[in-house]
């Protein structure tokens, strides 16, 4: 399989699909204007990718995939916006291009974020399948107070104090990691054939994979170039946030990342040669350079 090609592919429809769930500028024109901006200024789309390949894994359909695959990044974008704030993390430069509230102002940036957040919900609920309450909860909690809000917090609680691995590891698998796991998640429950073994495994392989795509982070924001990582780079190392580079040492970061990478494709080995997918993709997440 040309992985490129593949993972081309779903951001594409992911984007297609996201053009036509916000809605055009009418009724608050700059709020939307800033939902737009906020979801297509560039960007990676791997949680929808990741909602995409888990659900062809189990022989679903792209189709049905499509709300969880557009939720997750809706969620992901606010998260974006959010975090971006002048009481957040304060960054001028985002996917290579100012950010939302640099953009427009700071209290769009905020309602934009809101709202699409709410968006997220709306569609996921209305998909109309007997698994959507279900669904919506897993999505509820990977970003909320015990998920990604509450490793948000703890981010900006840990700037400029120690910290040992596994409260980073635990910080992480809720920033960063909540949401990749319901994306795996999402993407199996989709085709409404998603066994519990099945999703046990699923649930051990995105939750090493969401680590390694934190790992890898870490190491980017040192190794990388601000001009290709389309934000800030060295802006973790800058404001003392603690990171795996710091603690364990690049090449100790990146002895991680591969131990995680490997037990990640070890789960998935109850799926044999249908799981090609997100193993392709998992090699991407540790292999990329933004």
């Amino acid at each position: 399989m040309d992985t490129q090609a593949y993972i081309g592919t779903l951001q594409d429809r992911a984007s297609a699909v996201l053009q036509q769930a916000i809605p055009a500028p009418g009724l608050s024109p700059r709020l939307e204007a800033a939902m737009q901006y906020a979801v297509h200024n560039g960007g990676k789309r791997i949680r929808p990718v990741l909602v995409y390949a888990s659900a062809e894994t189990l022989g679903g359909t792209l189709d049905a995939a499509d709300p969880s695959a557009c939720a997750v990044e809706l969620i992901h974008a606010y998260s974006l916006v959010h975090d971006d704030l002048p009481a957040m993390d304060d960054d001028d430069l985002r996917r290579g291009q100012p950010t939302c509230h640099i953009k427009f102002d700071e209290a769009t940036a905020i309602l934009a974020g809101d709202a699409l957040q709410s968006l997220a919900f709306e569609i996921l609920a209305g998909t109309g399948s007997p698994d959507a309450a279900v669904m919506v909860a897993t999505l509820a909690k990977a970003a909320g107070w015990n998920g990604m809000v509450a490793g948000q917090s703890m981010d900006i609680e840990g700037a400029g104090t120690a910290m040992d691995e596994a409260a980073l590891a635990r910080m992480h698998l809720l920033k960063t990691g909540a949401l990749i796991r319901a994306s795996v998640l999402l993407g199996a429950m989709s085709t409404g054939r998603a066994g519990s073994d099945q999703l046990a495994a699923l649930d051990t392989f995105a939750t090493r994979i969401g680590l390694a795509f934190q790992v890898k982070d870490d190491i980017l924001d040192v190794e990388g170039e601000t001009a290709v990582l389309g934000k800030t780079q060295g802006k973790d190392q800058h404001r003392n946030k603690p990171t795996y580079s710091s603690l364990l040492g690049v090449d100790g970061a990146r002895r991680k990342m591969q131990g995680l990478f490997e037990e990640g494709l070890d789960a998935l080995s109850l799926f044999g040669p249908d799981a090609g997918k997100l193993a392709a993709i998992a090699t991407y997440i540790i292999e990329r350079q933004y």
